[in-house]
């Protein structure tokens, strides 16, 4: 099983699939002007701004429940592989991921926003399937990514976060992964069966917490060995580009795996943001847009950094080399997961490390793992838009259960590698499909921009700028629901 996972995990993360991530995130950089730059003040403002309604949560909310899905075991486990595979210098490249990836952030969640419609709930519903069949008007391709996600965030990737929650307790307090299991199983059974309201209320009291005390934790520590701060940062920098004599056998892994283990974390381009960004009560699109390109910061440039200068501060890393041989082996006989974090807390605080680290981990992954429900979920409300198919999310919920028990108990590396294959395919349906349909992204941008400048808050009519089958939007100027804006300037009308 294993051979065959890492046989085709080979095929889809090939050179061609880095590039395509690391491109596409340096061209919609350029196209929004490094919005990620000129445009972080208006993020931050963003988030608390927009309340919730009966359909739709708040911007705060819609971040809340999209950093449940980013913050996760790839913040803790997956920094730590990453190192243990690419040396110190994937770090790097996992920053250079973010950057670039938050504008990746901004196009996907707009266009999520821009073709968003409303379940028979009467509830926002939106993503990647939606934006193709829309605006892309190929319905096999939509139904293609559809049936993708709920395999990927139903079934392969919540067995990552699971065996990273199991490999904490085990190494925490020596509990049975089937106990981990028969817990988790329940708690996340009580929270998908309460719907989208009960989702995103549970992600914005835990993510926050969790995330902040997992911050000032490793803050805490780097000040205890602030005298090792500088070289950390000089061994990042010299590993990413190959000048640092031993770790340059891992080089081309060192990209590999940072791009990798970033798209993991921070999760731009792959598709899975969209979701929880459609689900945001905003009077414009680009709203949207901005504050999920922010969630991408929080992810790597925060909750990933703690962990890696968590782990590279103290020393408590392994690295092996594309020969097999261990390049470092301070941890020898650990398993590159969540035990690096856990030995450097323990190295700084004996007996706190262990336990705190399981407790983040419970945190981050579950979370996570509720947040792949609600992306599974949609998608089948996706699938079910035509002919209603009650028993598919019935199937969903026990699925998803069922991968949350299975990966709890299997090997970590093969866990990790089923959750590649989704990720990989999720990120190589929707950055094609992003190419392809980035201009109603910057037009929208511009009109919210036009309408800043011009003192107002922003509102959005897409016919005027001529984005066809916004039909969501376009209803609510045609039933006055929201005063149209004044019209763009001839220069940017169709």
């Amino acid at each position: 099983m294993e051979a065959l996972v890492n046989s085709l995990n080979a095929i889809i993360w090939s050179p061609a699939l880095i590039f395509l991530c690391l491109g596409a995130g340096l061209y919609f950089s350029i196209r929004t002007r490094f919005l990620q730059v000129r445009g972080f003040g208006e993020m931050v403002r963003l988030i608390f701004r927009g309340q919730s309604s009966q359909a739709g949560v708040s911007s705060f909310q819609a971040l809340a429940m999209s950093l449940s899905g980013r913050v996760g075991t790839g913040n803790i486990a997956g920094v730590a592989t990453a190192i243990a595979f690419g040396g110190p210098g994937a770090v790097f490249w996992m920053w250079v991921v973010a950057f670039l990836g938050a504008s990746t952030a901004y196009v996907e969640s707009t266009l999520a926003q821009i073709y968003k419609e409303k379940d028979d709930n009467g509830q926002y519903r939106g993503g990647p399937a939606y934006y193709i069949e829309k605006a892309m008007g190929v319905r096999w391709y939509a139904w293609l990514f559809a049936l993708v996600t709920v395999i990927a965030t139903g079934l392969l990737l919540p067995g990552v976060q699971a065996n990273s929650i199991a490999q904490g307790m085990t190494n925490a307090w020596d509990i049975n992964p089937a106990i981990t299991a028969a817990v988790v199983v329940v708690a996340l059974g009580f929270i998908i069966f309460g719907g989208v309201k009960r989702i995103a209320h549970f992600a914005q009291i835990a993510v926050p917490f969790m995330a902040l005390a997992y911050m000032l934790i490793a803050i805490g520590i780097l000040a205890l060995n602030l005298d090792r701060v500088p070289a950390m940062f000089m061994l990042i920098i010299d590993s990413a580009f190959g000048w640092n004599a031993g770790f340059g056998a891992v080089l081309g892994l060192a990209i590999e795996w940072g791009v990798k283990r970033g798209i993991y974390s921070n999760e731009a381009g792959q598709g899975t943001g969209p979701h929880a960004a459609a689900a945001a009560e905003v009077t414009h699109p680009a709203k949207q847009g901005y504050v999920q390109a922010f969630s991408v910061y929080v992810d790597t440039l925060l909750v990933c950094s703690a962990t890696a200068f968590l782990i590279l501060s103290t020393g408590m890393y392994n690295v092996q080399g594309p020969d097999g041989a261990m390049i470092v082996n301070a941890l020898p006989g650990i398993e590159a997961g969540p035990g690096f974090a856990q030995a450097s807390v323990e190295s700084v605080l004996p007996g706190f490390g262990a336990p705190f680290v399981a407790v983040a981990l419970l945190f981050f992954a579950f979370t996570t793992i509720v947040a792949y429900y609600y992306m599974a979920e949609t998608n089948i409300a996706y699938i079910n838009r035509r002919v209603h198919r009650p028993w598919l999310t019935l199937a969903l919920r026990v699925g998803i259960m069922a991968a949350v028990a299975y990966g709890s108990v299997r090997s970590a590396s093969l866990a990790w590698g089923l959750g590649d294959i989704g990720v990989g395919l999720m990120a190589w349906l929707n950055l094609i499909a992003i190419l392809i349909l980035q201009k109603p992204a910057f037009q929208a941008l511009r009109d919210y921009e036009r309408q800043k400048k011009a003192g107002l808050d922003p509102v959005f009519e897409p016919e005027a700028l001529g984005i066809r089958n916004a039909t969501f939007w376009q209803r609510r100027v045609d039933t006055g629901e929201v005063a149209a804006p004044p019209p763009p300037p001839p220069s940017e009308r169709p």
